[in-house]
C-alpha cells in the first residue's frame, strides 16, 4: 500500500472531484483525477488504483438515477465506447499517457472555444451519427488510457439539451460498462497489482461522499447553471491536461 502523504494530500481531493462528477457534472471534473494523482504516481499507476473507486461510483450513481437514463441514446454509444476501450488496450503500451492526455486537453478547450464562439441556437440539432461514433470511440480510448472520457463524450451529448438528471443518469450507464470492460485488459497488462488495490480500498470511503454531493446537486441545479459548471470542469480539465502534455 502506498504510504506516502503526498499522494493522499492529491488523491483524497481527486477522489471527491470524481465522485461529484458521477452523480452530478457528467464527467467534466472528474477529467481531473488521474491529472492530480499523477502528481505523486505514474499516470497508469493512478488509473489502476481508481478502477475499484470506479466502480463503486458507477453502482452508487446507478442506483441514485436507476430511472431516469435515456435508453436508446445507451444503445447508441455503448458499442462505440466499447470499441474505443479494445483499441486503447491494443495500444496501451505504445503511448505516452501524458500526450495522449494533452490530445484530449486540446480537443475539449477547442469544443468549448466554438460552444463560446458560436452559440447554439433553438433552432439547432444534434452533431451527426457519425460524428457521436467518432466521439464517444474516442471517449472510450482516452477513459482506457487515463480515464478521461468525459470531454469527447461530452462534446456529442451536450448539444442534445437532456435535462441535467437524464445527462446525468445516462452517463453514469454509460461510464458503468465501459469501466467495468476495461477490468479484464487492465488486468492483462499488469496493472491491478496487490499495492494498487490496498490504496484504492483506502480511498473508497471517500466515494460515497462525492456521490451524495453530486445527486443532491444534480437534483436541484438549475438547467442553464449545471452546464455552466461542465463547461468550468471542462476547460479546468483542458487546461490541467494541455498543461500535464507540455511539462
Amino acid at each position: 500500500m502506498i504510504t506516502d502523504p503526498f499522494f493522499y494530500a492529491v488523491a483524497l481531493p481527486a477522489v471527491l472531484l470524481l465522485g461529484i462528477s458521477k452523480s452530478g457534472f457528467g464527467a467534466g471534473f472528474g477529467s481531473l483525477a488521474v491529472p492530480m494523482m499523477a502528481l505523486a504516481v505514474t499516470v497508469p499507476q493512478a488509473a489502476a488504483i481508481l478502477m475499484p473507486v470506479l466502480l463503486v461510483m458507477d453502482v452508487l450513481g446507478m442506483a441514485a438515477f436507476r430511472k431516469d437514463f435515456d435508453l436508446r441514446l445507451l444503445r447508441f454509444l455503448l458499442p462505440w465506447g466499447l470499441l474505443g476501450i479494445v483499441i486503447g488496450a491494443l495500444l496501451f503500451r505504445l503511448l505516452d499517457a501524458h500526450l495522449v492526455a494533452g490530445l484530449v486537453g486540446v480537443f475539449t478547450l477547442l469544443f468549448l472555444a466554438q460552444r463560446l464562439l458560436f452559440p447554439p441556437r433553438a433552432d439547432s440539432v444534434a452533431p451527426p451519427r457519425w460524428v457521436g461514433a467518432l466521439l464517444t470511440a474516442t471517449s472510450g480510448f482516452t477513459s482506457f488510457i487515463a480515464h478521461a472520457g468525459g470531454p469527447p463524450i461530452n462534446a456529442y451529448v451536450i448539444p442534445m439539451r437532456l435535462s441535467p438528471v437524464r445527462f446525468t443518469a445516462t452517463m453514469a450507464f454509460f461510464f458503468f460498462v465501459i469501466n467495468l470492460a476495461k477490468w479484464i485488459p487492465y488486468g492483462w497488462l499488469g496493472l491491478l497489482d496487490t499495492r494498487n488495490m490496498l490504496t484504492s480500498l483506502v480511498l473508497l470511503p471517500v466515494a460515497p461522499i462525492g456521490v451524495w454531493v453530486g445527486v443532491r446537486l444534480a437534483r436541484r441545479i438549475r438547467p442553464g447553471l449545471f452546464y455552466r459548471l461542465v463547461y468550468l470542469g471542462m476547460f479546468l480539465t483542458g487546461c490541467k491536461l494541455v498543461w500535464d502534455a507540455l511539462h
